[in-house]
């Protein structure tokens, strides 16, 4: 290989590496966000709506071939402009309430901008799959410009990714030809888990009725701020009890 073929190629190994370097500070600065509104839940109302997140980005391979499967010009601008979910990201929720109320807490992001919402929990897919997906704008702040990247983000609940995680097990099992009696199983385990997360959402929101009807007084004298309680000071309380008597 002669040094200009050499120097073409590394010139090419930059580009590439520094667009994917954009999705994932993109990834980045999402999980910074969702780790900043979880932790502002937790002081706020005393309850993580978020069991846990998962980010990937999709390889420069699978890309190459997803752009082949949609007839279109190899580019990076043809890249940013027909596929979506080079980044992706995935948040696990208690309850069904929480993917809503996550959603909300994004779409109030001033710098983030909501392009695309597709429900497929008011809507399941045909083989029952449910999710809430968000196609999320991402300012990310170069050396030398502002790139504004989309990332696909997936809200669901424990049973809908675990129903999901071994759906996808079993189609990759039989390489996506998966017999019409597993088929209509896999529905009825996808129906199973929605009414599961109904059932959990319903007593979730008794007990959190029975916690409003009798608060902790003791829980009222400290606060928690990442892991580590403080007390507050008797001067403090003695102040507001005064104020409270003058009312």
């Amino acid at each position: 290989m002669n040094q200009l073929a050499i120097r073409q190629m590394k010139r090419f190994r930059n580009e590439v590496t520094r667009f994917m370097m954009i999705y994932k500070f993109a990834l980045d600065e999402m999980e910074t966000k969702i780790e900043i509104l979880q932790e502002e839940f937790q002081f706020l109302h005393e309850y993580n709506p978020i069991e846990h997140t998962k980010s990937r980005l999709k390889s420069p391979e699978s890309i190459l071939n997803k752009l082949h499967r949609k007839k279109c010009e190899i580019s990076f601008e043809s890249i940013r402009e027909h596929i979506k979910d080079i980044a992706g990201l995935r948040i696990t929720c208690s309850f069904l309430s929480d993917i809503y109320t996550i959603r909300d807490m994004l779409k109030k992001q001033t710098d983030l901008r909501i392009l695309e919402e597709k429900d497929y929990i008011q809507n399941p897919k045909p083989n029952g799959y449910q999710s809430l997906h968000l196609l999320i704008e991402v300012p990310v702040f170069m050396s030398d410009r502002i790139e504004k990247v989309c990332i696909e983000v997936q809200i669901r609940t424990i049973a809908m990714d675990f129903w999901a995680s071994l759906e996808h097990k079993i189609f990759y099992k039989y390489n996506q030809a998966v017999p019409a009696s597993l088929l209509g199983e896999l529905k009825e385990a996808a129906d199973a888990a929605a009414a599961l997360d109904r059932k959990m959402e319903r007593l979730h929101k008794e007990i959190e009725k029975l916690k409003e009807e009798q608060p902790e007084l003791t829980e009222l004298n400290r606060i928690i701020i990442n892991n580590q309680e403080f007390a507050l000071p008797p001067a403090l309380l003695e102040l507001l009890d005064s104020g409270n008597e003058k009312d």
